[in-house]
């Protein structure tokens, strides 16, 4: 069995105060035995639109490299669960999520997929595709816990992509995320769980909580869930970490007797 954390923040608009708050979750999450830590969607920079362009960075930039330095020093696989990435076609920019291994080498690199153009009725209207470019890989890779399927929030919404990701042989998914409050109170954690017993599979979920602005409130709830959708730890309001136990021997054993990714058909 192996330890691992999924991040609760509340990241705002400067951003090394956003980084050294990650940075402190994971070396807790560290100091509690986690073998991996996850921090979540837009850790370093949630501020306002109009300065999302100067946020961006490259993969080699500062931040992505204090958290290899961090994963490295540690010993830790780390999901740094995304950053505006610069660089896109047309001027826009990637919503990106790295996995580091524990020698702190970059395992993964997944941009996301399906972005937010959405009006839950909180009095806000998002349009993610205005400034970021949707990625159009679809990633899984082998850590030193487990193969882990990568996502980013939106994500959840759409199944068929942990159907891809369980069928690259994923036994873990990871879904950094700063979902609303208006849509996480009735639909963050029915997905989670949805997504794990379709895919009998982990779920990692850090989760960025509170008021970021003006029109900008995040759910929190970090958790992490089980094969049998089980919420096995769940982040408390505030600040903090959600820690639970992964265990192969369950997994294995679920998928033994319950064998239904065997039975795919369509």
């Amino acid at each position: 069995m192996a330890l691992i954390a999924a991040a609760q923040m509340n990241s705002g608009a400067d951003k090394s105060r956003n980084v050294d708050a990650a940075i402190r979750l994971v070396r807790r999450a560290a100091e509690l035995g986690a073998e991996l830590a996850g921090v979540p969607e837009n850790f370093s920079w949630m501020g306002p639109e109009s300065e999302r362009p100067g946020a961006a960075e490259a993969l080699e930039g500062p931040t992505l490299s204090r958290m290899a330095s961090v994963a490295r020093e540690l010993s830790i696989t780390l999901l740094a669960g995304s950053i505006l990435e610069a660089g896109a076609p047309g001027g826009r920019l990637y919503n990106t999520s790295v996995l580091f291994g524990p020698d702190g080498s970059r395992l993964g690199v997944y941009r996301k997929i399906h972005l937010f153009d959405v009006d839950v009725g909180d009095g806000a209207t998002y349009r993610e595709s205005a400034a970021v470019a949707p990625g159009t890989e679809v990633v899984a890779v082998d850590s030193p816990l487990a193969r882990i399927g990568l996502s980013v929030c939106y994500d959840l919404r759409f199944p068929e992509l942990y159907r891809r990701l369980s069928s690259q042989g994923a036994t873990l998914l990871s879904v950094p995320s700063a979902f609303t409050l208006m849509t996480g109170k009735d639909h963050w954690e029915v997905l989670l769980r949805a997504r794990a017993i379709e895919n009998q599979a982990y779920v990692l979920a850090p989760a960025q909580f509170g008021r970021h602005s003006e029109r900008r409130v995040t759910y929190g709830n970090a958790m992490v869930v089980d094969p049998w959708g089980l919420v096995i730890s769940r982040a408390s309001d505030g600040e903090g970490l959600a820690l639970a136990s992964m265990d192969v021997d369950l997994l294995k054993d679920i998928r033994r007797k319950l064998p239904a990714l065997d039975h795919r058909r369509l």
